[in-house]
């Protein structure tokens, strides 16, 4: 697989229309609520989409599709736990969490907990969420834009890197929002087009499929695991992708651009059709690639399996379908990054400059302009880091950052809505619980350390998750008198419930 012109013709037909969004946002861009939320007024179809253009990410349609072509069932859980997680939100969290918040997530713990230290331990976390994740994307990025245009891997990664900076800095949230939505609809459009050729080589018999799949797959695609600690692994990765999916910065902040809570549970039934029919076409080309291009083929492209969609594609379609599936996986990449670091620099210039340093007393223009800084800041950081992950699978490097967020956000946000007795200290014992057992169990895990590992378990949120619940317990147990500042749990409630708040 070689650029040619058409792929390089497509692929700058991408970025001109992201960067047309842009400099259109960017002229309503002025303020720090139009700038982190998008003033609050995308309207309910709008964000749906846009949550479906953050969730469907590199991870989901590269690296599902590679983890299904060579390693089978196992990807499955994945794509289950996405639309669990969901469901979870829209029956959960989604009302609250619009009524509660304004810009970060650590705005709805302060609508309680009025704690700088609250505040400052769930910006950290934020960030720390924010690049994991961002790390996927721009692997993905690398590895696709290096095999577009045939540039080195490290200036496929810093060319990304700048053009998400870009977004965000000129654009902010309606940028961020608006090349979501033309994104979602490309990659909806293209993975249904691949679904189609792909049936249409077995007569449109998905039995012959599958059944073309076991006798061409070196190993069983379809046998699940046996086994005390391969049962766990599964287990606990099923607990991530649910729980942490929930939990993730860059999704949950979506429910800040909507005017109110209806709106907010109208735009997660979008999501939730939407990504139900997404997730229903990936088995078909995961398992399509590993019939049709081969396993061999596939790790030869990318040891991770990265690229089966595209390899796919051009099997099927030939230069032009490559070109096209390549620049809409190219469009997500865009969408996805943008989302995440105007999650990650809300953090940094709302929580911890504003909020914490200025003390609230910051304008909206030095908001922004933090927010900008911010946003630059983490993009480098984020290149960085990603030039030495070039060979992982991009949906298991994605699945680190939603261990962190199951376990540091999960136990803190459900006690924050249904436990009265949650303090201050119980918040951030649990945070801080949750951040660090997932973090230190992660990098002494196998995915790390490979047989040298001192914990079974790549996903450790059987053992993390439950030590966030843990830590909130402790905390508050150990507390001494609620601290004045803090909030009655009752107004909390009723503003969580109707969006108003008690004189």
């Amino acid at each position: 697989m070689s650029a040619d012109p058409i792929t390089v013709a497509i692929f700058v037909a991408v970025i001109a229309v992201t960067l047309g969004i842009t400099a259109w946002a960017g002229r309503r861009n002025r303020t720090a609520s139009s700038h982190y939320v998008a003033g609050g007024q995308i309207t309910g179809w709008q964000n749906g989409l846009a949550i479906v253009g953050d969730l469907l990410s590199a991870s989901t349609f590269l690296g599902v599709a590679g983890l299904l072509a060579l390693q089978g069932v196992y990807g499955f859980y994945l794509l289950a736990g996405g639309l669990v997680a969901f469901l979870l939100v829209l029956l959960l969290v989604a009302e609250p969490l619009r009524n509660l918040g304004r810009f970060t997530v650590a705005d709805v713990l302060s609508s309680r907990f009025r704690s700088r230290g609250v505040r400052a331990v769930m910006a950290v976390n934020t960030l720390i969420v924010t690049i994991f994740y961002m790390i996927a994307q721009l692997v993905g990025a690398g590895v696709l834009i290096s095999l577009l245009v045939g540039i080195p891997y490290w200036t496929a990664v810093s060319v990304v890197g700048v053009l998400m900076a870009v977004y965000i800095t000129v654009g902010g949230m309606l940028a961020t929002t608006w090349i979501q939505i033309v994104k979602a609809v490309m990659l909806l459009a293209a993975m249904a087009f691949l679904v189609v050729l792909t049936l249409a080589r077995f007569d449109f018999d998905v039995v012959a499929m599958f059944t073309a799949v076991e006798a061409s797959a070196a190993n069983d695609l379809f046998s699940r695991a046996s086994g005390l600690l391969p049962g766990l692994e599964l287990v606990s990765v099923a607990v991530a992708q649910v729980l942490g999916t929930a939990a993730l910065p860059h999704i949950l902040i979506r429910f800040f651009t909507v005017p109110d809570a209806q709106v907010a549970r109208k735009s997660m039934s979008v999501a939730l059709w939407v990504l139900g029919l997404a997730f229903l076409a990936m088995p078909f080309i995961g398992y399509g690639a590993a019939a049709l291009v081969g396993q061999v083929q596939v790790r030869a492209a990318n040891s991770a399996g990265n690229l089966a969609a595209p390899q796919l594609a051009e099997l099927l379609g030939g230069p032009v379908l490559f070109a096209v599936i390549a620049a809409v996986a190219f469009a997500t990449i865009l969408a996805v990054v943008a989302g995440l670091v105007i999650a990650g620099s809300g953090a940094v210039a709302h929580d911890l400059y504003s909020s914490l340093w200025r003390k609230g007393r910051a304008t909206d223009a030095e908001q922004v302009r933090a927010g900008r800084i911010a946003a630059i800041g983490i993009a480098l950081v984020s290149i960085v880091l990603a030039l030495g992950a070039q060979n992982t699978n991009i949906a298991l490097l994605a699945l680190m950052a939603v261990v962190v967020a199951a376990s540091a956000n999960v136990p803190v946000l459900v006690l924050l809505l249904f436990w009265p007795r949650l303090t201050t200290r119980g918040a951030i014992t649990g945070i801080t619980a949750g951040l660090i057992s997932s973090v230190v169990l992660v990098l002494v895990g196998p995915g790390v350390m490979g047989d040298a590992a001192l914990f079974p378990l790549s996903y450790p949120t059987l053992v993390s998750v439950p030590l966030g619940f843990l830590g909130c317990y402790l905390g508050t147990r150990f507390s001494g008198p609620r601290p004045p500042t803090e909030a009655p749990f009752d107004d909390m409630h009723v503003q969580a419930t109707t969006g108003r708040t008690l004189v």
